[in-house]
């Protein structure tokens, strides 16, 4: 009976020392983040673009048949002249063969009939006739090796692959897409533009776009502007040009773009949300900022004035420090969080 309790009671002391240890683990606070911006003035508006490759091109068999294999996949980086697919060569080869045969026959007639023609024992018409077989073999013969070619798809041009619509052992048709390539060395961020704000955006517009996605924050460049409307919005697309040397910006994501108006100019220092900055009892101002490691930490900061619902930041932070915007109530020093 001794024994007995003793092992229950061990159980018992083992078990709450598990439910302890589960206890004890801490989940990461959920939170909103923004990357600390430069500030720019009251004419700054705001809109939601578009990442777009800076070139699509669509690659395709010029022949019909079956795809024996792809080599590539979506997302992956080729180089001019990359094998991409290659379609059953059969008949192809079997052309060849033909074609090579009658050239083979073409070439020894006029071997033959050359002696004949030099000892002036043939006709001129029979010799232009046996000259102009060897032309149509010859052309049907690079005929027949061009078709072998095209059995193999090469990439025309660098990029990566965006999409494949044939897969292994499907029928390509002549023409039908088999896979796109993207170019993105640069991107462009399309913006739709209401018809009466248009007119202030020229081709050197200062913008500056935020990619959440990757935690981007960074400069357009030109601006392209589109001079067609939209029938039912009556919105003008613009694109802004967008340097991409590492290839994180993808076709897809979502920006957001602040544009300055023609004769505006940017206002020096850094920017955040009202909202995430605090005052403690004290009266010291303070923000949640995200450290590499994912922990949130108190950072004291000091303001300038403030333009719409942005605070300038005058010390305290840097261009491009992370921080929390929604859900620093739950936060403590060294929280872990997600966001």
């Amino acid at each position: 009976m001794k024994k007995v309790l003793l092992v229950l009671l061990a159980i018992g002391l083992f078990s709450s020392c598990g439910e302890k240890k589960d206890k004890d683990v801490k989940v990461p606070i959920r939170v909103k983040t923004q990357m600390v911006g430069p500030q720019m003035n009251d004419n700054a508006m705001t809109y939601v673009g578009i990442v777009e490759e800076r070139e699509g091109t669509a690659v395709s068999f010029t022949s019909m048949g079956m795809v024996k294999r792809v080599l590539v996949s979506e997302g992956q980086a080729v180089s001019r002249g990359q094998l991409l697919a290659e379609m059953d060569d059969t008949q192809a080869r079997n052309l060849l063969s033909g074609a090579e045969a009658q050239m083979t026959q073409a070439n020894d007639a006029l071997q033959r009939y050359q002696l004949l023609h030099d000892n002036g024992s043939l006709p001129e018409v029979q010799w232009v006739e046996v000259q102009s077989k060897v032309a149509q073999a010859k052309s049907q013969l690079e005929v027949a090796k061009k078709n072998l070619a095209d059995c193999r798809l090469t990439a025309p041009v660098s990029g990566i692959i965006g999409k494949k619509m044939i897969k292994t052992g499907e029928t390509a048709l002549p023409s039908q897409a088999v896979v796109t390539i993207l170019d993105i060395s640069t991107v462009k961020v399309k913006v739709a533009i209401p018809e009466s704000e248009v007119s202030t955006i020229g081709a050197n517009t200062a913008s500056r776009i935020s990619i959440d996605a990757i935690g981007w924050e960074i400069d357009g460049g030109r601006i392209e502007k589109g001079v067609t409307a939209d029938a039912l919005t009556h919105t003008y697309d613009i694109r802004i040009n967008v340097p991409n040397a590492d290839r994180q910006l993808l076709p897809g994501m979502v920006a957001s773009v602040r544009l300055l108006g023609e004769g505006s100019q940017s206002v020096s220092g850094k920017s955040l949300p009202v909202t995430s900055v605090q005052k403690d009892a004290n009266g010291t101002l303070f923000v949640w900022t995200v450290a590499n490691d994912s922990t949130a930490h108190r950072t004291t900061i000091s303001v300038g004035h403030t333009t719409g619902n942005y605070i300038t930041i005058a010390d305290g932070l840097a261009v491009g420090q992370r921080v929390v915007t929604e859900g620093y109530q739950k936060l403590s020093e060294g929280t872990k969080v997600v966001f």
